[in-house]
């Protein structure tokens, strides 16, 4: 039976005649039918991932090239185009639109003969933490079906849990990938903002946008992240100076780590995982690595910063969606043209992304913009800054990627301003525009996984899967003795 481990195990057995690309396709098909309950994808292209298969086990025959992903099983997030493909963002508004080009990102990834074999389920526009505000219903998580996956690229995060890929991407806008990863037990990667074309990323708030990574090892995360770093023209705001290289092992033997003193702290962090990060810590320091508790008085101005500056974002992003250009056109008649467009939107859009969409256009209206827009915009400033001088003493800053294990369904509907507070501990890496990455590090005493989350310098990306293949070794060492 099919079995995976690493790209670079399944590379060996293709080259050793143990298993083909076809065999891997049709398992992955497999486990997707007998999980369709879990709701992870939108759409499964079967037929098509079975042909490409096949293809590339034809080209082997007669010498093709051996590319770096060849034959490796991917899934993509509903907000990232690829051609031919419909696309939709987990929204009634965009249903059964086509995509007329494919991301730069996906793009990288299909040169290198990658198979897609689906498009996940997600927060309505990559807005949420619990892949409850899809157009497609919820994701489960299937580690206790009871549980949401977090969000909002929940489908993508699952698909890897359940063994459904071997990697998959989504977006991350102020979590979306890193606290997945957390409740579902696998590594979400962020990187740092620019470092991956947004090219053919459908928008939620610019600035903030970025394509990341889940996968079960860090070899592989390393892997799909150097393929797909590669400039692209159509992005403008990519950066020119992320490092090179692959960073599969540890760089370094002795780190200066540290954690925010008000995060271990904070009333909304679970007892059992402020007890679990303190032994840690400990644990850490007994290895020989520096791990010190530092101020940062700004952190409970991350959250109402973060939320200011996307759904403004936000409001502008969404404007294009209103029936005429993108998006659901009403069938109900309207006398005026503006009594036509709110018609077009109150009904394609869903409860969250008009509750954003509102807050975004309160904050950007005469009156409220310098009160609001602009005073966020100098608190970002200010974590920038301070977050710069964090790093010329320390390699990293570690926390817990999420304040509470994954909450029960339904939990969001009651109290959704909790949901949003529990940001707390991931929107900062999004707003200063550094790298984060959780690793499934813990197991709650509710028998669901939770994970450690790691951030370094912007750019520092190379360095930061180095530091994560170090202490997910020592970590797995630890727990076999």
């Amino acid at each position: 039976m099919f079995h995976f481990s690493s790209i670079e195990n399944y590379h060996d057995g293709i080259r050793e005649g143990s298993v083909t690309c076809l065999e891997a396709v049709e398992y992955y098909l497999g486990n997707i039918a007998a999980e369709q309950k879990l709701n992870a994808f939108v759409e499964v292209f079967r037929d098509e991932a079975m042909d490409k298969a096949r293809a590339m086990d034809k080209a082997r025959t007669i010498g093709a090239p051996f590319k770096k992903l060849h034959g490796v099983v991917i899934a993509i997030k509903d907000v990232i185009c690829y051609k031919d493909h419909n696309i939709s963002a987990a929204s009634g508004i965009l249903q059964n639109f086509t995509s007329l080009y494919t991301a730069s990102a996906l793009q990288f990834l299909l040169d290198e003969d990658a198979i897609v074999i689906g498009n996940c389920n997600c927060d309505e526009f990559a807005m949420g933490s619990s892949n409850e505000n899809s157009y497609y219903g919820n994701v489960l998580n299937a580690a206790d079906n009871s549980r949401v996956p977090g969000g909002s690229s929940g489908g993508s995060a699952v698909a890897v849990q359940a063994d459904m890929c071997m990697l998959s991407l989504g977006s991350d806008t102020g979590g979306s990938v890193r606290q997945p990863a957390d409740f579902c037990g696998i590594i979400g990667f962020k990187p740092s903002y620019g470092s991956i074309s947004r090219y053919g990323l459908i928008a939620y708030a610019s600035s903030f946008d970025q394509i990341g990574i889940f996968g079960k090892n860090i070899a592989d995360v390393s892997l799909l992240f150097n393929i797909m770093k590669q400039q692209d023209p159509m992005d403008t705001t990519m950066n020119v100076n992320t490092k090179p290289g692959v960073a599969a092992k540890g760089i370094k033997n002795n780190y200066r780590l540290c954690y925010f003193k008000q995060a271990l702290e904070h009333p909304s962090l679970d007892p059992e995982i402020a007890a679990s990060f303190r032994s840690l810590f400990s644990e850490l320091r007994r290895d020989g690595h520096t791990v010190e508790e530092i101020e940062f008085d700004l952190l409970n101005y991350i959250v109402p910063t973060y939320y200011v500056l996307t759904t403004a974002e936000a409001s502008s992003n969404l404007s294009r969606y209103d029936g005429i250009r993108f998006g659901h056109r009403t069938q109900s008649k309207a006398a005026e043209l503006s009594d036509f467009y709110t018609a077009n939107r109150s009904e394609g859009f869903g409860k969250e992304v008009k509750r954003r969409i509102m807050l975004g256009t309160f904050v950007l209206s005469a009156g409220y913009y310098d009160a609001y827009f602009e005073k966020a915009q100098i608190v970002r400033r200010m974590l920038s800054d301070q977050v710069k001088q964090i790093f010329q003493n320390f390699d990293a800053i570690l926390s817990p990627t999420s304040p509470v294990p994954a909450s029960k369904i339904g939990k969001v509907s009651q109290d959704p301003t909790e949901v949003y507070l529990a940001d707390i501990f991931t929107v900062l890496a999004n707003l200063t525009g550094m790298p984060g990455i959780s690793l499934p590090f813990f197991s709650h005493s509710y028998s669901i996984p939770y994970g450690l989350q790691i951030m370094t310098a912007k750019e520092e990306d190379v360095s930061l899967l180095g530091l994560s293949a170090s202490l997910l070794q020592r970590w797995k060492a630890s727990q076999e003795t």
